[in-house]
């Protein structure tokens, strides 16, 4: 279930106006635009609101400032209300709806407004252990967190920048030219304008990515992003890797340039194979029990331990949900003739029969 609420449409025409003032007033207004401004935000307290959303979201509190200067407080033993006395008002309904927004913020958690999160998303998804979970983003992008799992996602109005910090996410991105999406592993970067991929963080830190969708560009930069400037926004060149729906590549963690990143073609049965989590399932074909066991460890809080070789070498195929840890010991004792101890809550230890 998505944790964000999309933006009501008929509010995004007035988004774009906040937008646009915001940036008048970053350059200085003449007086004529001083007047428009002061109509623009007295029509609404929609407009007022929209207008310190933006604001905060783009790290410009000051114009908040700079229209308090603009339009000052009226005096009080006016009795009627002059343009200038609206424009003040404005202002007061702006900077109350600030003190507001400052408190609400302390509790933003699922309990963000719509305007805000419409506006940017800068927020982080997690799941434990055993847990998976889809998410909606404010472009309408959808990323799907595996078992144990982070992901801070960095929205500005030129990139879409995810940071993937551990674990797994399959990302369905919105399509959007002017505004590429990028997923973040240490240095390395995927990006891609509108397409579906995932990409894992491997046991050893390498990366392996598997494209289900149009194409993706993969390169390395010198250092690893944390936060997006607006004067340089991220874009991957055609020297980059690329790779297409039906391929994929594994980047190690030590590799850095792309000349090492090469696209392989992975089969169709192969690429259900490796998403089979995303339908709580994980899918055997003949690899080795302590293959198989080091994957459904990623869903489990459980420890398995070999007491012999001949365990860790027998071949195990077929469906398994992914966390149930008594299908798989049942299946094991049952048809791979695997002996299993319980040692504590925590504890397996295997063996193979005699």
């Amino acid at each position: 279930m998505s944790n964000i609420r999309e933006f009501p449409s008929s509010n995004e025409r007035r988004l774009e106006e906040a937008g646009d003032w915001i940036a008048a007033i970053e350059r200085g207004l003449t007086e004529e635009e001083e007047q428009e401004l002061g109509s623009w935000l007295s029509r609404s307290r929609t407009n007022c609101k929209l207008f310190m959303e933006l604001a905060q979201l783009w790290d410009n509190m000051d114009a908040l400032g700079r229209l308090a200067d603009l339009f000052p407080e009226p005096q009080p033993e006016r009795r009627y209300l002059s343009s200038r006395a609206l424009f003040a008002m404005a202002a007061s309904v702006v900077a109350a709806i600030s003190l507001f927004a400052i408190v609400q913020m302390q509790d933003i958690g699922d309990s963000v407004t719509q305007e805000f999160v419409s506006v940017a998303d800068t927020r982080s998804y997690d799941t434990a252990i055993g847990e998976q979970a889809t998410y909606e983003l404010s472009d309408g992008s959808i990323i799907t967190l595996n078992t144990n799992s982070r992901v801070r996602v960095n929205y500005t109005e030129t990139d879409r920048l995810l940071m993937l910090d551990r674990g797994e996410v399959h990302v369905k991105v919105a399509h959007d030219p002017g505004r590429p999406l990028s997923v973040m592993v240490g240095n390395k970067m995927v990006q891609a304008v509108g397409t579906e991929f995932n990409v894992e963080i491997t046991q050893d830190q390498s990366i392996e990515l598997v494209v289900t969708e149009g194409v993706v560009l993969v390169g390395v930069v010198e250092t690893p992003i944390d936060v997006l400037s607006q004067d340089a926004p991220l874009r991957l060149t055609q020297s980059s890797a690329i790779i297409s729906a039906g391929e994929g590549a594994l980047i190690a963690a030590n590799d850095q340039d792309t000349e090492s990143i090469e696209a392989e073609r992975i089969e169709s049965d192969e690429i259900a194979v490796k998403l089979s989590w995303r339908g709580g399932n994980l899918i055997f074909r003949g690899e080795s029990l302590e293959e198989a066991v080091t994957e459904v460890g990623r869903y489990t809080a459980v420890e398995f331990i070999f007491l012999d070789e001949d365990a860790k070498a027998v071949q195990v195929a077929g469906l398994f949900k992914a966390g149930d840890v008594e299908g798989l010991l049942a299946t094991l004792r049952n048809h791979f003739n695997i002996v299993y101890e319980w040692q504590g809550d925590n504890r397996i230890l295997l063996s193979a029969q005699k």
